[in-house]
């Protein structure tokens, strides 16, 4: 009897089996079945992307984080990773933040720390250049005393790539442009009318590039805020100079075993602690705004950069709109031509028709006198011609007359 319950009852499932809740008839969901080869439902947000780590010494090692990790470790909201992911086309943007720095300016997307740098990896040029030239900057001024903090270098070549970048394009732009609006004044032809519209689309777009980096450059300029709020130093350093500073009057409290931790401070215990944090905040005022200064004389040099090369595609356009509007003189002189000759040619044609009227009246078959000499034929000839060309000098000297047509 225990042999046949053994064969009965059913076998335990694999181990690589799921099990699903299937909904019942009456809409429970208690009953289980187990599906075999069923994947785990993959949770959203927590695809690894592969970064660049650069830190303060030139160093540089590939790392993967996912989007949850890198929110915590830089301390960014979802809205600004958004902003570095390659699969969406974001404009230009730097961002400040607490802890980061957020940058995007072309195919350069990194997020920049007080010690270090996640360049988001890829294998673009700019993003290769910008890897190589920031590891040799920071290896060249290692030895040296240089005040400019770490998340300022970053941000300078950032700024220092795009404007390049953009000044690149614009050159081509210029070598390609001139040679085509040179030839299509000369020969006016579709295949160059086509290369013209492809040109000024591609400088429409590069305009807006440029234009937006400039708009960003501009914003953070005008707010002290922002600038105030992207020296990433100092706050830390702040940060720490408050920590020790509290912590080393917790041991002295701590260190007095008569003088409970609850019980209220000295006045001149507090009074020197309100004078080191007035002191402390005093300085790290006057620091900021000599650092804010310092950062604002970087943004500006790049915002006349930025600038000229704005003024290069501005004066580009002008010449191409110029080109244009003579184009469009040169063929409306072609057809006002076209239509000075069609005029003339209507007025021939009607001055012909009435010495055809003249014809086919005479070749009627009808019996008259006029037919009976031979001569009326030349008269008839005669006089019809003359009347006819009489009549188109009359037309030519009365639209001379009203400055119709240049004749």
């Amino acid at each position: 009897m225990k042999q046949k319950q053994s064969q009965i009852r059913p076998s335990s499932p694999p181990e690589d089996a799921t099990f699903h809740e299937v909904p019942s008839q009456d809409g429970s969901r208690n009953h289980l079945f187990p599906a075999f080869g069923a994947s785990p439902v993959k949770k959203r947000g927590h695809n690894s992307r592969s970064w660049i780590q650069i830190d303060g010494s030139g160093t540089s090692q590939t790392v993967a984080f996912d989007k949850v990790t890198l929110m915590r470790r830089c301390g960014l909201p979802s809205r600004d990773l958004r902003l570095l992911d390659p699969l969406f086309d974001y404009p230009s943007t730097i961002l400040g933040r607490e802890k980061a720095i957020v940058v995007s300016l072309e195919q350069i997307r990194c997020i920049i720390t007080a010690d270090e740098v996640l360049l988001m990896n890829s294998l673009d040029a700019n993003v290769l250049a910008y890897k190589s030239e920031l590891i040799q900057r920071l290896q060249a001024t290692k030895a040296q005393n240089d005040e400019l903090p770490f998340e300022f270098k970053a941000l300078e070549l950032a700024l220092e790539l795009a404007s390049a970048l953009h000044d690149s394009e614009v050159t081509e732009l210029e070598l390609e442009v001139y040679p085509v609006l040179d030839e299509l004044v000369s020969k006016i032809a579709t295949t160059s009318l086509e290369h013209v519209r492809r040109i000024k689309s591609q400088l429409l777009a590069l305009t807006n590039r440029v234009q937006k980096v400039r708009d960003e450059i501009e914003h953070l300029m005008d707010d002290d805020g922002d600038m105030a709020e992207m020296y990433l130093t100092e706050k830390r350093e702040r940060m720490e100079t408050f920590h020790s500073t509290d912590q080393y009057f917790s041991s002295l409290l701590v260190g007095r075993p008569g003088i409970s931790r609850s019980a209220p401070v000295s006045p001149t215990c507090s009074s020197s602690i309100m004078t080191i944090s007035r002191n402390e905040g005093s300085r790290y005022s006057f620091s900021n705004s000599s650092h804010v200064v310092e950062l604002e004389m970087l943004l500006e040099a790049y915002f006349v950069l930025t600038d000229s090369t704005l003024s290069k595609l501005s004066s580009l356009k002008e010449y191409i709109d110029d080109t244009e509007d003579f184009i469009n003189i040169k063929l409306d002189n072609v057809r006002n031509q076209l239509i000075q000759f069609e005029l003339l040619l209507t007025a021939a044609t009607f001055v012909v028709t009435i010495f055809a009227v003249v014809t086919g009246v005479f070749g009627m078959n009808f019996q008259d006198p006029v037919f009976d000499a031979p001569s009326n034929f030349n008269w008839v000839l005669t006089l019809s011609s003359v009347f006819c060309v009489v009549l188109y000098v009359s037309f030519l000297l009365y639209v001379k007359h009203k400055r119709l047509l240049t004749l």
